[in-house]
């Protein structure tokens, strides 16, 4: 028969504390997350593998014997022991160090990136910063980048990641040429002056949009990049839609019409398989997925 002392776990060890500390087997079942059944079942068991028992039963409650003291003393110093070692284990646990390539675009980096990454900073100033903008999908399993965050239906099956909100477009003009109320987009088809993105971003669908449905003489001007778009809208070019996070924060732009649907995409955080796990990786996509968490309202085109 093995011997009583190698006989008690920790699970018994924290019953018997439990129900010192309540005084009663429906508190100390609550504090344990099982049923009251239980508590009292186990309690028996262990009292009958012990040959002593453990609590009597007074008007005030459950109150340990001599016995039942030993075990809850027992239970104190294992806590005890138990922080402190994850104490010390924390303090030896590595400081995120080292460098983070990040891939995106520039409007992405300019109106929604760059402060995120300056509150990452102060948090982790051993982790140096790489950042690639560009429209090109970088090869993350060639290690081109860590992290990308980037506006795509699909991202690629070899890569992971967190999808973190539907990205918003809308029609924008320069606030100080517009009246008071905007015409119908109709109207605006036959007669405003309309800036596009350029054929190197076909894959959005707001490069695609006037296809059809403005003649090329009223197209002012196509841009290869999305903020080279934000920007020619603000000096007056001409009217375009742009991602609502870089629409609403300018005080130069006015909305001309609501989120068109169609020309909405997913905005998402990825990192290739093998890196996930890596400190400084995993520290970085968890601080980018909160920041962006918080302002999907506005990602996502909310009036």
């Amino acid at each position: 028969m093995p011997s009583p002392v190698h006989s008690i776990a920790w699970d018994d060890v924290r019953l018997v504390h439990a129900v010192a500390g309540a005084r009663s087997l429906p508190a100390a079942a609550a504090r344990l997350g099982i049923n009251h059944s239980t508590v009292f079942r186990r309690l028996r068991q262990l009292e009958a593998m012990l040959g002593v028992a453990l609590f009597e039963r007074h008007r005030s409650g459950y109150v340990p014997t001599a016995a039942g003291e030993a075990v809850v003393a027992l239970a104190g110093r294992v806590d005890a022991d138990i922080n402190d070692v994850t104490r010390r284990l924390a303090g030896l646990a590595p400081v995120p160090e080292g460098e983070v390539r990040i891939a995106t675009s520039d409007s992405l980096l300019a109106e929604l990136l760059l402060p995120m990454l300056v509150r990452f900073r102060r948090a982790h100033p051993a982790i140096r910063l790489d950042v690639v903008t560009g429209n090109a999908a970088l090869n993350l399993s060639r290690r081109d980048a860590d992290i990308a965050l980037r506006a795509t239906p699909a991202p690629p099956d070899t890569l992971v990641g967190r999808r973190l909100a539907r990205l918003g477009w809308a029609l924008y003009g320069p606030a100080a040429a517009q009246a008071a109320e905007p015409p119908p987009l109709a109207q605006l088809l036959e007669e405003a002056q309309w800036l596009s993105l350029s054929d190197a971003l076909g894959h959005l669908a707001a490069a695609r949009f006037l296809r059809g449905r403005v003649a090329e003489a009223r197209i002012a001007g196509r841009f290869d990049s999305v903020q080279a778009l934000v920007l020619a809208v603000r000096a007056g070019l001409g009217i375009a839609h742009l991602p609502c996070f870089a629409g609403d924060a300018s005080p130069d732009l006015r909305r001309l019409a609501p989120p068109e649907p169609g020309l909405a995409t997913e905005l998402w955080l990825l990192t290739h398989p093998d890196l996930r796990h890596t400190p400084r990786i995993r520290v970085m996509l968890d601080h980018l997925a909160d920041e962006i968490a918080s302002l999907r309202g506005r990602i996502e085109g909310a009036a």
